[in-house]
C-alpha cells in the first residue's frame, strides 16, 4: 500500500479519505500525541491564567514551576477523561476495517478544541471578578448576559471574546495537527484488543489519579498558603464538571420559618461578643499546641462516659491528669464533616461536605490561620492518603503548612492497612516532628488517627472483639505518645487535646444521642490543674474556647462559640446526620427527622422549642452555605 501524502486543507472532509490512512485500526503515536497536547495545552493555559491575573497577586518562575507540578494530575486526569472516546473508536476500528477513523476524530477533536478554549479562556477573564475557580455558577448567569456583562466596557468585551477565539483557533490547529498524524497499524483482532484492554487500567489510573483510597478532587491541586497559586493549579474543566454536583440552591433548602421569625429565634444561640472569659485553664497564654484528632472515637469506648470498660484504659489513667470534658458532642457523622467542625469552628450539614467544595472554602476561618498570625508554626500528620475527599484543599485553606501523609513512609509501612500508616508508627512519627521542633516558637500540630477505623485490622491483640481491639489499640498509641511527651523539655510548655473525628455505630445508631457523645481531654505541662468540665459544648467550640484562653480573639468564628465565656447564657448542642439533626439544652434532647419531618427521639420529654430552634438553626446554616 503506497503512502499518501496530505497536502490539502487539513480542516476540509476531503482531507480524510474513507480509504488508506483514514482506516480503522491501532496507532500508539497518535493516542500518545493526543495526551502529550493536551497536557501542553493545559500548562499553557496555566502561564496565561497567571499573567493575566498578576495584578491579583504577584508570583515568580518558582511558582509557575510549582502549579505545574501540582496541577499535573489533575491534568492527566482531565486528559485521561478525553482519550476515553478516541480509545473507543479505536476498538471499534478493530472490528470495522474500513472505519474512516478521522473522519470521526476531526470533529471530536474541534468540539474538544472549541470547548477547552472556552473553558480556560472564560476562566481565566472571569477569575479577576469571581476570585473563584469556573463552575456551573456560570450557566446561571448566561441566562441574564446583560447583568453579567453592564459592568464592564464595550472594549472589554471585544478583547477578552476575541482573544477566547484565538484560544479556540490555536487549540484546533494544534489537535487536527495532531489528527493528521493518525497512522493505523493493521493488527489481527485478538491483538488489538488485548492491546486496548492493556491500555484501560492506565486510563482509569490517571482518571482516578492514584491507587489509594483517594479519587481525583478538586483539592489534589491545592499546596500553597496562596489561594491565587492554588486556583492556578486546579484545571478549570475539572474544577467545572466537579461543581455540577454542587449547584443545588441550598439558601433554598429547610426553609421550615418565615425570616423574621428564623432570625428571631436564631440571633439568641450565637452570642456576638464572648471573648471574656470565666476561667483560667491555662498557665501561659502561648503553649505549643497537639491536637489528635481520634478516628470514630465516640464516648461509646470511654468508660467515664458510660461506655464499654477497658477500651481506652490510657485515656481512663490520664483523665485524673487532665481537663476532661464530659458533656462534649460532635457535630457530625463523618471524619469530612468532623474535621472541618474541629478545626474551622464551622456548623456541620446533614446532606453537604464543605470540604470537598473548594469554591465555598474561600475566607473560610482556621484555627491554624489564627495561630500562624501570632508566630505559630503549623503542621498535619496522617497516616492515609492526605489528598482524600479534598483533605489537603481543606487544611491549605485552613492555614496548615507543613503536611506527613503516607507519601512519607516507607511502601511496606504505608500500605500495611486499607487506610494507611498504622497509629503507632503515626504517633512515633509525631514525637520525633515535635523533638525537632525549636524551643524559642510556638507550634501548632496534628496527629489525626486511622486505625480505629474499619476493617479494623491491627497489630495488637488485647481484646477479642475486633472491633474494640481496634480502639484499645488507637488508645495504647496515644497514651504511649503522651508519655513519651512527658520526656521533653517542650512539656511544660504544651497543650495536647484529645478528641474524635465524630462517634461509632458500634450497637447505635445515628438517632441515639449516645452517637455524638464524645470525650474531649486537655493535657500537658501548660494545663493550670486538673479539672472535671460539665458545660454542654460542641465539637466546633473548640476554636473559640482555645483562642479565647489565649487571649485572642475569634470574630473570624460565627459558628464556634466560648463557652467559658459570660456571655454563654444559653448552653446547647447542635449534630447532623444524613437523614437528621439533634439539638441538645438543659431541659433534654431532640433528634429530628428532616426526611420525613417527624420527632424521632424526645428526652426526657416532647419540647416544641428545641424543635423550633434546631429548625432554625438548620435553615439559618443552609442560608449561609447558599451565600458563600
Amino acid at each position: 500500500m503506497t503512502k499518501e501524502k496530505h497536502t490539502t486543507n487539513l480542516a476540509t472532509p476531503s482531507a480524510f479519505p474513507s480509504g488508506g490512512n483514514g482506516k480503522g485500526g491501532w496507532s500508539w503515536k497518535w493516542s500518545f500525541l493526543l495526551f502529550l497536547s493536551l497536557l501542553f495545552i493545559f500548562a499553557i493555559g496555566k502561564v496565561v491564567f497567571m499573567v493575566y491575573n498578576r495584578d491579583i497577586e504577584p508570583f515568580s518562575l518558582r511558582d509557575v514551576w510549582d502549579v505545574w507540578r501540582h496541577g499535573l494530575s489533575m491534568d492527566v486526569s482531565v486528559a485521561c477523561y478525553l482519550l476515553i472516546l478516541p480509545w473507543l473508536l479505536s476498538l471499534v476500528s478493530i472490528f470495522w476495517r474500513r472505519m474512516p477513523m478521522r473522519w470521526f476524530l476531526l470533529p471530536y477533536c474541534t468540539i474538544v478544541a472549541i470547548l477547552l478554549g472556552l473553558i480556560l479562556g472564560g476562566d481565566t477573564v472571569l477569575y479577576e471578578f469571581w476570585k473563584f475557580k469556573l463552575n456551573a455558577a456560570i450557566f446561571a448567569y448566561m441566562s441574564n448576559p446583560e447583568g453579567a456583562t453592564s459592568s464592564v466596557s464595550t472594549a472589554f468585551l471585544i478583547t477578552r471574546v476575541g482573544g477566547i477565539l484565538l484560544a479556540i483557533a490555536l487549540i484546533a490547529w494544534l489537535l487536527v495537527k495532531v489528527v493528521a498524524t493518525w497512522q493505523p497499524l493493521p493488527i489481527k483482532r485478538v491483538k488489538g484488543v488485548l492491546l486496548h484492554l492493556l491500555v484501560a487500567p492506565f486510563i482509569f489510573l490517571g482518571i482516578r489519579g492514584s491507587i489509594g483510597t483517594s479519587v481525583m478532587n478538586v483539592g489534589v491541586a491545592y499546596y500553597s498558603t496562596s489561594l491565587f497559586l492554588n486556583h492556578s493549579a486546579v484545571n478549570p474543566a475539572f474544577s467545572l464538571l466537579a461543581s455540577f454536583e454542587r449547584t443545588k440552591d441550598y439558601a433554598a433548602m429547610f426553609d421550615y420559618l418565615p425570616e423574621e421569625e428564623r432570625a428571631a429565634v436564631f440571633a439568641p444561640l450565637y452570642p456576638d461578643e464572648t471573648e471574656d472569659i470565666t476561667d483560667t485553664l491555662l498557665t501561659t497564654q502561648r503553649p505549643n499546641i497537639l491536637i489528635v484528632l481520634m478516628e470514630s472515637f465516640g464516648g461509646k469506648f470511654v468508660e467515664e462516659l458510660g461506655g464499654v470498660p477497658g477500651v481506652a484504659p490510657s485515656m481512663s489513667r490520664l483523665i485524673p491528669e487532665g481537663i476532661f470534658w464530659d458533656n462534649f458532642y460532635a457535630n457530625s457523622f463523618r471524619t469530612d464533616r468532623g474535621t472541618v467542625s474541629t478545626f474551622s469552628g464551622w456548623v456541620s450539614y446533614p446532606t453537604a461536605t464543605l470540604m470537598q467544595m473548594p469554591d465555598r472554602l474561600a475566607g473560610i476561618p482556621g484555627l491554624a490561620t489564627c495561630l500562624a498570625r501570632e508566630g505559630y508554626s503549623t503542621g498535619y500528620l496522617y497516616g492515609g492518603d492526605i489528598k482524600i475527599m479534598g483533605k489537603r484543599g481543606y487544611l491549605v485553606s485552613a492555614g496548615y503548612e507543613e503536611f506527613i501523609s503516607d507519601a512519607d513512609f516507607p511502601f511496606s509501612e504505608a500500605h500495611a492497612t486499607k487506610w494507611g500508616v498504622n497509629d503507632s508508627l503515626t504517633a512515633q512519627r509525631m514525637f520525633r516532628w515535635i523533638a525537632s521542633q525549636p524551643q524559642d516558637k510556638p507550634w501548632h500540630l496534628v496527629l489525626q488517627t486511622l486505625s480505629s477505623h474499619e476493617p479494623f485490622e491491627v497489630p495488637y491483640r488485647q481484646l477479642d472483639d475486633k472491633v474494640l481491639n481496634a480502639f484499645a489499640y488507637t488508645d495504647h498509641c496515644v497514651g504511649q505518645l503522651v508519655d513519651s511527651l512527658r520526656t521533653l523539655p517542650q512539656w511544660d510548655q504544651t497543650l495536647v487535646i484529645l478528641l474524635p473525628d465524630h462517634g461509632f455505630l458500634y450497637d447505635l445508631t445515628y438517632e441515639d444521642p449516645a452517637f455524638f457523645h464524645c470525650p474531649m481531654l486537655w493535657l500537658g505541662g501548660a494545663i493550670r490543674e486538673p479539672r472535671r468540665m460539665s458545660v454542654l459544648m460542641n465539637q466546633s467550640d473548640l476554636c473559640a474556647t482555645l483562642l479565647a484562653q489565649m487571649g485572642i480573639r475569634h470574630d473570624d468564628f460565627p459558628w464556634s462559640r466560648n463557652v467559658l465565656s459570660r456571655s454563654y447564657i444559653y448552653p446547647f448542642v447542635y449534630s447532623s446526620f444524613p437523614s437528621g439533626i439533634l439539638f441538645g439544652d438543659s431541659t433534654g434532647i431532640t433528634v429530628f427527622d428532616i426526611t420525613s419531618n417527624l420527632t424521632i427521639t424526645e428526652q426526657p420529654s416532647p419540647s416544641p422549642e428545641r424543635i423550633l430552634k434546631a429548625k432554625a438553626l438548620l435553615q439559618t446554616s443552609y442560608d449561609e452555605l447558599g451565600d458563600r
